[in-house]
């Protein structure tokens, strides 16, 4: 089934061919609505136009859940095969891929089922548990917020659904790979993520794309809800090809004593526009979000993050790598508030970008508010390009220059490729390569 255009009717087809509740289609049309009298220019930002008409909203390949890989089509599985999805799964406590606009596999070790954790599709848990979803869904990313978060609540598919019971700390990750595959291919998915109170978890994504002359869309969604005393690190790496854009919410709740961690890597795209943000709600809870950013080939990476502390003695801290070589733009765009009850808090930003030729360039935008007279803001930002010298001493030891130049890179970087998992970080040092 495809859906190419954005129509009220279309929307309504989506819908019944997910055979949704009436809250959700309400949730849908309400969401179109405001689409429509938005603006279609972004308020800040790189300027880009898009032919909303011209975007296929939905396609599935199949309309099977499985758990089984003998049961996805095979072009589809050996597709994966290569890209080394299926050998990453041994890593993890379970997995999702979505193909398209539907996800086409589930599977989770049994012994997290036992411990009543639930990992599956957004439309698998709405139909399966649509109390837990309708507390929480829509709560913390509203569909008035943006105009991509209007565009999401009206065509959402696919996506991770994911809740950690009190007391329940799992010891490997769970994983989910977004693989868009047609050319004008607009990728929707929603998800929503609740680690209960005194819990632990860390969900990683990755997401790819083909190259065509057409361009793709991704404008995901997501949600997460920290308890107390509760721990998610939720960890991006993507690589879309240069001919999508790439514009994501991503918002997480943190409750007292809870820990919020996004690890943000963003490789590939036309353009990226992504920021994503603690609502430290909670007294003594604590935020940090480490990015890195790799703008080439006129592509622009417009990333940050925003850190808004609502309660007492809440931390937070931003970590920003930006690179920008053969004409590629990298921007950090950040946004941090002490609110006035957030008093004895503090937060750390630290910007730094390495700027490869003169044909690239790079701009910082921080928005830094302090609103009581207890708490500290620090921001450092440094621009810098590959110094003759440490390249001089490099060559000395007989390294060719392009190699001294990725090992600079590398270097650099070092901050983010630590917070990763081994097998992550070794797959992130190709991606490097490939891509400087």
């Amino acid at each position: 089934m495809e859906i190419k255009g954005l129509t009220k009717d279309n929307i309504i087809k989506i819908s019944t061919h997910k055979k949704e509740d009436t809250w959700v289609k309400d949730y849908r049309i309400k969401s179109y609505e405001y689409f429509e009298k938005m603006n279609k220019d972004l308020p800040f930002g790189p300027k880009f136009e898009l032919n909303f008409d011209d975007i296929i909203y939905y396609k599935s390949v199949t309309d099977e859940l499985t758990d089984d890989w003998n049961k996805v089509m095979k072009p589809v599985k050996s597709e994966l095969d290569k890209l080394g999805v299926l050998e990453s799964e041994q890593y993890m406590a379970g997995m999702g891929v979505q193909y398209e606009s539907e996800v086409i596999y589930h599977n989770m070790l049994k012994e997290l089922t036992d411990k009543k954790v639930i990992f599956t599709s957004i439309d698998n848990a709405i139909r399966m548990y649509p109390l837990l979803v309708k507390k929480y869904f829509g709560k913390i990313v509203k569909n008035t917020d943006n105009l991509y978060t209007a565009l999401n609540g009206s065509v959402f598919s696919g996506g991770s659904f994911i809740y950690i019971p009190p007391h329940t700390k799992l010891d490997r990750p769970l994983q989910s790979y977004f693989r868009i595959n047609s050319k004008g291919m607009g990728q929707f998915e929603r998800t929503l993520i609740i680690v209960d109170d005194d819990s632990e978890l860390h969900y990683i994504e990755g997401c790819t794309a083909p190259t065509y002359a057409t361009s793709s869309l991704h404008a995901a969604v997501v949600e997460i809800y920290v308890g107390k005393n509760s721990k998610c690190r939720y960890t991006t790496i993507q690589n879309w090809a240069p001919n999508v854009y790439n514009l994501v919410t991503k918002r997480a709740l943190v409750e007292d004593d809870g820990t919020m961690e996004w690890i943000d890597g963003n490789i590939g795209s036309k353009l990226t526009m992504k920021y994503p943000c603690c609502v430290l709600k909670g007294d003594n809870s604590k935020g940090t979000c480490i990015s890195i950013a790799v703008a080439s080939n006129e592509q622009i990476q417009d990333t940050g993050a925003r850190m808004i502390h609502l309660g007492k003695n809440t931390y937070s801290k931003i970590i920003s790598k930006s690179i920008a070589k053969n004409g590629g733009c990298a921007n950090y765009r950040g946004d941090v508030k002490l609110k006035e009850d957030a008093t004895n808090s503090y937060s750390m930003i630290k910007c730094d970008t390495l700027i490869i030729d003169k044909d690239s360039k790079s701009d910082t935008v921080p928005t830094n508010i302090v609103s009581n007279n207890t708490s500290t803001i620090e921001h450092e930002a440094t621009v810098s390009k590959i110094s003759d010298s440490s390249l001089f001493y490099l060559e000395t030891k007989g390294i060719p220059k392009e190699k001294c130049e990725e090992l600079i890179i590398l270097g650099f970087l070092e901050e983010f490729r630590k917070e990763l998992p081994m097998e992550y970080a070794v797959e992130l040092n190709q991606l490097l390569k490939r891509n400087l």
